[in-house]
Parts: C-alpha cells; structure tokens; sequence
C-alpha cells in the first residue's frame, strides 16, 4: 500500500496510517546498528542515522552526520572542545571556614501567586587562592601537538547494543603530557540514535582544571530549521529535549542531553555540553572526569492531514518508539502509580501550621473521596518554634504531635500511601545530622531560618539516605517529597569533595541523584519525587532525564494555588470570597495544569507532578463539572497532585471524586492508562476550542479524553489516530453514560465518531480493541 501526499481524501489518511502501524513511525527498520572500519574512517550506523569519523595523526575528524544519503551536519562541526589549566601552585585548592565564608539568608515569599525565595548576601563564586594558568583549549579535529593519533577499540557491552571506544594520548613533549581522552559511542538496535559521551583522565602530577566543555560540539544544517521543544526551557536551564526538523516537518533530529538542571546547554545548531557558566572540574594526579551522555534521535514519515489537525513523524516518535528509547536504553524509570495516584498533599489551606488533628482529619475524610495517597508536606518535623518549619529533623514535633506514629498508623491501615517531606535544611540544635558530621553544611553558609543548608558535595548525602530508609521502616512511609533550594549556592566547605564552587554544582547535583540510587537499593517499592526547589531554585527548572533517570517523579514549576481560597489558611464557612470568581480560577488552574504537562511531552508524563488540582469547595465554587475537569486535564499524565483543605467537600463531591477516581483505577488495571500519552494529529491544548488525547497501550485499548474549552462548535468530529485501520473496537462514554457501539478502526482514524458537549465540558471515552469472540 503506498501513500500519495497529494492526495487529501479519508482513504488516503487510512492508508498512510496502516503503513505506519505496520512500519513504526521512525522506522527502525531502516537498517542495523553498528560500528565498521575501512581504514581509518569509522561509521556508526543506527537505523537511518550515521555518524562518520576520520582518524587522523592531527585528531578526530567529524566527516558528517546524515540520515541515510542526507547530511544532517554543517562543515566544520566537531566531535567535542574543551579548555584546560594548570594549577598555580601546583596542589589541590583548598576549602574555605566559616571565618572567610560569607552567608547567604533565605526567606520564602509569594509573588505573582507561586512561591519565591527572597535572598540576602553574596552570590557567586568565592575566591580560594589557587590561580588556573592555560594550558590548552582542544577540538577533536584538530588536537596535535598535544596528543597522538588516536586508538579505538569496538564491542558489545550488552546484548543488541554496540559501543565505539576511541582514546588519545597526550604527547610526551605536548603541554598535556599524561593526560588521556576517551570518546564513547554507543547504539542499540532498533532504533535511530547515537549516545555519546568523554572521559578525561589526568595521568600527571599537575593540578589540572578542565571547562568549555561542548560533548558534541556540532551544527546542525539550516535544512534544520525548525526548532521544537520537548521539555521547557525556563528558569536558567536550557530544554533537555529539542527536535531539530526539516520546513516540510518530515524529517528531523532529536538532540537530547542528560546533564542535570542547569548545567547543561544546548546550541541554536545542536551543538551539546555544560554551561560555561556553572561548569568546570579539577583533576588531581590519578583522577578521572566522565561527562553525562548526550544522543541524537532521527526520525522520518509523512505529514498526514486529518479531520482536526496533522500528524507529524515528530509527535508519532515521540508519543511511541522514542518513549520506548528512553526507558530501555537512556535509562529513565518506568513510573508505578498506582499504589498511591491520586495523591492528596497537605499543603495547600494548611501551609507548614498542620497538626496531628488535622491530618487524622483529612485521614478520615479523604478515603470517602478515593483517595490512596496522603502526603505530609512541610512542617511535620521537630524544631525550635512553630514558624520554623524549613529548619528540619527526621523527628516528629512533639508540640503538634502526640502520636505520630499512630497517626501514620491509621493512614496506613486505610490503605493509603503514606508521603512525608524532607528537605536539605538542618536544624543545628536538633538534628542528629550535625552529631555525625558536625561540618556537613554548605560554605558559604546558607541559612533559612534556623537551619543550614547540608551538602550533596560531602558523605551526608549518603546519611540523607538513610534517614529516608529509616522513615520508610519506623512509620511505614513509601513516598517522599524532597524540597528546597541548596545545591545552586555552592559549596567549597574545607573536607567536603568539591575543589571549587563552582565545581560543587556538579557535584551537588549528582550527589542528590546518588542518593535517590541508594534509596532505590535499599528499598525498591518507596517512590521518590524531587521537587524544582531541590533541583535548583525556588521558582526552578523544568523536569529533565536525568532526573527521571533516578528519582521517581518530578514536581515541575510554578506551584499553582488557584481556587484554594487563602492558600495557607484552612476553609471556614464564612470566608469572604466569591463563588464564581473562585470557580473561574479552578478552572484556569485546569487549564494550567494541561499547558504545563503538554510543554514536558517528551517524557513519561505520568511522572510529572504539576501542583495542584484544589479539593476546596467555597459554597458552591467546585462543582461536579469542575471536578471532572481537574480529573481529565491532569490526565495527560496521572491525576496528581490534589491539594486543598478537604473538609470543605460536600457528600456530592466526595462521590464525584470516588466514582472518577474508581473509573480510572478500573481503566489503569485494565489499560494501564497512566503509561500513554497520544497527542499526534488532534488539536494542541486550547482552552477556547476543543482539545483530545489518547492513553491507548499497545493493543489500541485504553481511553481518550475529551474536553472543551469556552467556544468551539457544540458538536465535534473525534479523530482517533492511534487504532489498527483493521481492528474493531467498542467505544462507550463514561460520564454520559453512553454505549456508542462498535467502530472499525478506520472509521475512528477517519473521525465518524461525533460528540456533543457543552462549554467547559468533558468526556472519558474507553476505546477497547474487539476479537472474533468479543471484547479483548
């Protein structure tokens, strides 16, 4: 069967989507991976994608990157760059004590209705009295006379995947005599990539610093021009998922990197490495440095029109193969939901000022709602007043407590997840943390109310651990939150691993991320969220793969209170606020929600965390509507996190919340709903027209979820693209009620399935694939 793009009609959709569902949209069998020599030019060849090399006594030549006869890169591109420096005096730079540190004071604050840290004191980077003298800045193309031709060496480290080795030596006379450069390539069959990263090993007696560190210092062709972003990039960190494509949107290129937060940078061109701002690392004599990896994705296919809005080869690889990519080779965590989804958090209406009364409250209350999940959120721990809730413990306050144990005991024994929060800020007076290491703190000092920030860049990370593990086995808690800023001040504290501050950010951040790898050993079944705040700042980055490749979920910026009422205060009868005005901002905080998981499509969304849908009910402003809005829009992933002050839900809410929240635990058990997310040629997110998604697994069974903003005709034709041309599939509304009977996937494809919904309205509608005996 063979697709004619000139042709627009219903038969042609049909027949190009057949093509794909026999083919996969990016092609994987556009050829095998692997890695040939004819001299000294290396291919690596992965489907479609080829990366060529040229060895050469001067260095590593980039020849090109294509997509089967099409060259994807500029002239000039290099395989890498980086600076290095000789220390002066030659020995290891020394850390700093609380006499020469200056403190930094953190005080949290709201503006622009989100949480914000207002910050007193220096900012930067402290001098230490070492001096970095230049020694050399390389690219790959062109490194003699500092090191020798290369070497290079191929095998296969695991089952259907190929690694490329390629070393250099430095020269004896060259001025980075004993240093050696390790390039590593890797494909894995089956799909269109190439991962890649350096390591860097000082086999001198010098001090050495290196920076400027670009992994694939490339350009990508202007045939390129087309620049989608598949995470965000805000708040000082650069998107960690950025597609790359052709005008006509047929072809392109996926650039993704693993580096964390807001040490990673991506170019105009493609070109990936660490920020120049926030990156460098110091080589003693012995050590080593081995960058994060980055890959490119290459994908192809038709643009194919349909009845609401093209299907692009971009979003078909994204929503399918290029999932698959990034948890079986990169190495992101399969998110499991459904032991704690949905999940209420105490924050919102409670603030830190909760207390053993409260939360036996809500204990009680939220499994009238279906709830499986109940979070403590800040405040819950020991400390010297009841304002200070940042300056942390691992022990309950005994003034808001006098059975905390019991208490988690009864959420426990109503079958709920059990979530507490932990954050990096230490109470010097009270916690056990400074008997263990009395200098385990941040310099310079970092204070937030009566407590230190503690440092990832020393051995308490692994003492932070731990505590989570003994939380886990005293109280029976199997998720944490992990909050507030620490890790983007630096730390060059004398004893600790950093040899620089600004070092330290590294290393800060891959100490959080070993931390959630130890917690992982020990106790596979807990789930572990980082929060934007631990991550970098308070507004902070977006969700990126590194940190889905060890923490569990992420909780992306900007906290969102809307429709909460006074968001630190608990819901009283008489509160001043007008029904219909909260309505409206529940409603947009709807609409928040669905723009903010939609901007991180590139990865798993069922492990984003967008804060938060609000269980509050102020004479009448959460309405069943409203309620049922909340529950499909933070649908494109999983419905979490809910917050608000549950007391104030009325019979009629509680039932609306149970019956929906039984609905889809019944589609996830079926389906397994939560783990997909279609959005290929349907509308994008709008809050003025009509909006759809699929969450169909891989038999074309699941749900799609339908909603309708403010406008928009009242009866639409829904598209389902994600089904077999071939297959028979019975389709029924769960909130109407009603059975639509069975539709041949082609009829689905080709939208002849209508629906009618009022203004700010919404549909769960099960699509489940027929057999020759009913129902599959």
């Amino acid at each position: 069967m063979r697709f004619n793009p000139r042709r627009n009609t219903q038969s042609s959709v049909f027949a190009s989507l057949f093509v794909l569902c026999l083919l996969g949209t990016c092609a994987s069998t556009l050829g095998q991976s692997d890695v040939r020599v004819r001299e000294d030019t290396i291919y690596i060849q992965s489907a479609g994608l080829r990366r060529v090399l040229v060895l050469h006594p001067q260095g590593l030549e980039l020849a090109g990157v294509y997509w089967k006869d099409t060259r994807w890169s500029e002239p000039g591109s290099q395989e890498f760059s980086l600076s290095f420096y000789a220390a002066q005096p030659n020995a290891e730079p020394q850390g700093i004590d609380e006499q020469t540190a200056q403190a930094i004071t953190q005080q949290a604050a709201e503006r622009n209705r989100t949480d914000v840290l207002d910050i007193q004191g220096r900012v930067g980077f402290q001098a230490q009295g070492t001096d970095w003298l230049p020694l050399a800045k390389i690219s790959s193309g062109q490194w003699s006379p500092a090191f020798a031709k290369a070497t290079y060496t191929i095998h296969t480290p695991r089952p259907e995947t190929t690694q490329l080795i390629v070393r250099a030596q430095s020269t004896e006379e060259g001025p980075l005599s004993g240093v050696t450069l390790e390039l590593f390539y890797e494909v894995s069959q089956g799909y269109p990539a190439l991962r890649k990263w350096i390591r860097v090993y000082n086999g001198s007696q010098r001090w050495l610093k290196i920076d400027q560190l670009r992994l694939d210092d490339l350009a990508l062709s202007n045939s390129l021009s087309r620049l989608t972003e598949l995470t965000p990039s805000e708040r000082g960190a650069v998107s960690s998922l950025r597609s790359y494509e052709r005008a006509d949107q047929t072809q392109g290129v996926i650039v993704g990197s693993e580096i964390p937060s807001a040490l990673r940078t991506t170019t105009a061109r493609g070109g990936q490495g660490y920020t120049e701002e926030f990156f460098e690392w110091v080589l003693g004599p012995t050590e080593s440095f081995t960058s994060e990896p980055v890959f490119l994705y290459g994908y192809q296919g038709p643009v194919i029109p349909t009845v609401s809005r093209p299907s692009t080869p971009l979003d078909r690889t994204v929503e399918k193969a290029f999932q698959q990519y990034l948890h079986g080779v990169v190495g992101v965590r399969r998110p499991q939901v459904e032991d704690h989804v949905p999940l209420w958090c105490s924050w919102s209406n409670f603030g830190p000022l909760i207390s053993e009364a409260a939360l036996r409250e809500m204990a009680q209350a939220l499994p009238r709602s279906g709830f499986k999940g109940l979070l403590v959120d800040a405040g819950w721990s020991q400390s010297d007043t009841a304002t200070h809730w940042a300056a942390t413990t691992t022990q309950a306050d005994p003034g808001k407590f006098s059975d905390f144990a019991g208490m988690c005991q009864q959420i426990v024994s109503q079958g709920m997840t059990l979530g507490l929060w932990v954050s990096t800020y230490k109470d010097p007076n009270l916690a056990k943390d400074f008997m263990l290491f009395p200098r385990g703190y941040i310099l310079p000092q970092v204070k937030r109310e009566n407590g230190l920030a503690m440092s990832f860049t020393s051995r308490w990370r692994y003492h932070y651990a731990q505590d989570m593990l003994y939380l886990h086995d005293r109280y029976g808690v199997n998720y944490f939150k992990q909050d507030l800023t620490n890790i983007r001040f630096g730390d060059i504290a004398r004893g600790h691993e950093s040899r620089s501050q600004k070092e330290s950010l590294l290393r800060g951040l891959r100490g959080l991320l070993e931390a959630q790898d130890q917690v992982h050993a020990s106790a596979p079944g807990v789930k572990l969220e980082l929060t934007h705040e631990i991550y970098w700042g308070t507004p902070g980055v977006p969700c990126d793969l590194a940190a889905l490749k060890h923490g569990d979920f992420y909780h992306i910026p900007p906290n969102d209170y809307s429709g909460v009422g006074h968001w630190k205060r608990r819901y009283t009868p008489n509160w001043p606020y007008r029904p219909d005005s909260l309505q409206n901002k529940l409603l947009e905080g709807c609409w928040n929600a669905r723009q903010r998981l939609y901007a991180h499509r590139g990865l798993p969304l069922a492990a984003i965390e967008y804060y938060g849908a609000a269980t509050v009910n102020v004479r009448g402003s959460l309405t069943p509507q409203v309620q049922r809005r909340q529950v499909c829009s933070w649908l494109l992933g999983a419905p979490s996190v809910f917050a608000g002050d549950v007391a104030s839900l009325t019979p009629e809410n509680e039932q609306v919340y149970r019956e929906t929240f039984s609905l889809l635990g019944k589609l996830q058990q079926q389906y397994g709903i939560y783990g997909y997310f279609q959005f290929s040629g349907v509308p994008e997110p709008t809050d003025t027209d009509w909006h759809w998604w699929g969450k169909l697994n891989e038999q074309g069974s699941g749900v799609v979820v339908v909603v309708r903003g403010s406008g928009g005709e009242t009866r639409r034709k829904i598209n389902v693209p994600w089904v077999e041309p071939e297959g028979r599939y019975r389709v029924r509304s769960h909130f109407k009620s009603r059975e639509w009977g069975t539709y041949r996937g082609k009829d689905l494809i080709e939208g002849k399935l209508e629906l009618a919904l009022e203004t700010m309205d919404q549909e769960i509608l099960e699509i489940s694939r027929m057999t020759a005996r009913g129902r599959k």
